[in-house]
């Protein structure tokens, strides 16, 4: 079957290998670079855990998402995740670290619940006068989003996927299976496979019934010295707790120590704003304080913005359309499934069941 797949961030370059796996043949095309620095998937690193709060589908469908990723290691000669477990805080009765809290304690899954002291000692970067408890579970980690991306790019072509970076697709067509290029080439396949990312509406418009574009921008910290050592051995914080629903990466194998929050974000198209504005980086690292300490003594080293589909309810979405199967598995937090996306769209272009597959990703049992 000749399939093309339209956009190389995880989904997009996930689903090209399961595709090639089985012997598909594969083109895959992306507008920029891979990996692309204005691609959901083009950050340094990002975040992959157990908790889900209240989306418990998710929850469950982590122990898949990891079976993929082990056998995308396996492909790519080395393991591009470091196991650094994750950290939840609550600051206010009823906030997300609660809530994740309690989706753990429902999916029987341990961890370990520490008092606002306790968890200061044990991580001297959190103010334990600012929180209500801490709860820290050792299966979640860091997920390297440039190396992965350039791997699978390399592993791609050395298997003979046709890559093609830099090539804009301008219109698809739902009937023949066809795009058009942004130079005029009109390519034809058996199945298309959209995963734009933060540019499908832009390809496929009546999305916007389902699909909002936000953009959104994270810090890059430089923490006080004496801190330092502690973030470079620390978890991910998947949330700080309080309202501003903040979640920290540290900085592990080469990255940053990156920090984002969930309210920093509004909607608008995927090109706009992709220039951090003056003073957005303090802003987003103020948001930190409480729980952080001294966070007066963080400098800000740089600030990346971002772009991301939302569905309302922020579960995944899949649409078949004639020979298109347009993809988002964004909804701020799709990259952690990528692997597992890739396997379970790629089974259902070939085997003509792509609603098994739309079933999986929305999550809803």
């Amino acid at each position: 079957m000749k399939i093309i797949v339209v956009g190389a961030g995880i989904s997009g370059l996930s689903t090209a290998w399961a595709l090639a796996r089985q012997d598909a043949d594969v083109t895959l095309i992306e507008q920029g670079p891979i990996p692309n620095p204005l691609s959901a998937s083009g950050d340094q690193h990002r975040i992959i855990r157990r908790a889900y709060g209240g989306q418990g589908g998710y929850q469950r469908r982590i122990s898949a998402a990891y079976d993929a990723w082990d056998q995308m290691w396996e492909d790519l000669g080395r393991k591009h995740l470091v196991d650094t477990g994750f950290l939840l805080l609550s600051q206010e009765p009823g906030d997300e670290g609660e809530e994740y809290r309690d989706g753990l304690i429902a999916g029987g899954y341990p961890f370990d619940e520490m008092s606002p002291a306790e968890t200061g000692e044990r991580f001297p970067f959190i103010d334990g006068s600012t929180i209500r408890f801490g709860a820290y579970s050792e299966e979640g980690g860091v997920l390297l989003c440039q190396r992965i991306a350039s791997d699978m790019r390399d592993w791609l072509i050395a298997i003979g996927v046709d890559v093609r970076e830099n090539t804009r697709v301008v219109s698809l067509d739902e009937t023949s299976g066809s795009v058009r290029l942004e130079n005029g080439d009109e390519l034809t396949a058996d199945r298309v496979v959209v995963t734009a990312g933060a540019w499908v509406l832009g390809l496929l418009p009546d999305l916007a019934a389902s699909l909002t574009t936000y953009r959104t921008a994270v810090a890059y910290l430089t923490p006080p010295a004496d801190l330092k050592p502690h973030w470079e051995k620390g978890p991910v914080i998947l949330d700080v707790g309080g309202k501003v629903d903040g979640y920290v990466l540290p900085p592990v194998a080469g990255t940053g120590l990156k920090v984002g929050a969930g309210c920093h974000k509004y909607v608008t198209t995927p090109d706009a704003d992709r220039v951090a504005a003056a003073g957005e980086g303090e802003t987003i690292r103020d948001y930190f304080s409480p729980p952080f300490a001294r966070i007066g003594e963080y400098g800000v080293a740089d600030v990346v913005t971002c772009a991301y589909t939302f569905t309302a309810d922020e579960h995944f979405f899949l649409s078949e359309r004639g020979k298109v199967v347009a993809v988002s598995a964004c909804s701020g937090h799709g990259y952690k499934f990528g692997a597992v996306v890739g396997q379970k769209v790629a089974s259902g272009v070939l085997s003509g069941d792509v609603d098994q597959a739309r079933i999986w990703l929305e999550a809803r049992d």
